[in-house]
C-alpha cells in the first residue's frame, strides 16, 4: 500500500469513518490455518449464531464456551461442554454437500437426562442412553438440501452415527461408533 493510502486510512481509523474489522471469537491474532466457520439457527430458540469456533489445528475455546451455551437444553437451560469433533463433523458435512457456510437449522442439540425421558416416554423415538446428553449428538436439516441427501452425505463420512428421521424431515448425526438407523 502506497504512503499516500496509508495515510487516508490511519486518517479514517482516528477519525471514526473507518472501524478496524472485529477479531473473531477467540482468535489468537499469531493462530495459523483456515477458519472453520459454523452458522446455524436454532428451531426452538429463534437464535442465529455465526461463529469461528476453530482456526487450523486450534480449537478456540470461547467459542467453544459460546456454542455450548447455544446448544443448551432448551427445555431447562442446562448446559454441558461438547465434543468439538461434532462441529468438524458438521463443517465437513457441510463442505461434503457442497454448501461450506450454510446456515444449519437445530432441531435438537444437548439434552439433560430429564429432557431426553421426557422425550422418550412421549413417544418421541428417543433413545434411553441417548449422546444428546453427553453432548455428542445433534439433530439438524439443512435448508435446501433434501433430508435423504443429508443422510447419505453423513453416511459416507464415517464419523459416528447417522440417523434418518423422514417424517419429522431431520437427521441426526453424533460422533459415537458408527451406525445407522
Amino acid at each position: 500500500m502506497s504512503r499516500i493510502l496509508k495515510g487516508i486510512a490511519v486518517g479514517l481509523l482516528a477519525s471514526g469513518l473507518l472501524a478496524p474489522a472485529p477479531p473473531h471469537v477467540g482468535v489468537p491474532p499469531s493462530a495459523p490455518g483456515p477458519e472453520y466457520r459454523l452458522k446455524f439457527f436454532h428451531l426452538h430458540t429463534g437464535e442465529r449464531l455465526d461463529i469461528v469456533y476453530r482456526k487450523g489445528g486450534q480449537y478456540l475455546s470461547e467459542a467453544l464456551d459460546h456454542l455450548d451455551r447455544y446448544l443448551r437444553d432448551h427445555r431447562t437451560g442446562s448446559i454441558r461442554h461438547y465434543d468439538p469433533r461434532i462441529f468438524d463433523l458438521l463443517h465437513d458435512l457441510t463442505a461434503k454437500l457442497g454448501k461450506p457456510g450454510a446456515e444449519i437449522d437445530v432441531v435438537c442439540g444437548y439434552r439433560t437426562p430429564w429432557s431426553n425421558e421426557f422425550l422418550r416416554t412421549h413417544g418421541h423415538g428417543v433413545a434411553r442412553q441417548s449422546l444428546h446428553m453427553q453432548a455428542m449428538a445433534i439433530d439438524i436439516r439443512l435448508p435446501g438440501v433434501r433430508t435423504a441427501d443429508l443422510r447419505d452425505a453423513a453416511l459416507a463420512l464415517q464419523r459416528g452415527g447417522v440417523g434418518y428421521y423422514a417424517e419429522s424431515d431431520f437427521v441426526h448425526v453424533d460422533v459415537g461408533r458408527v451406525r445407522r438407523w
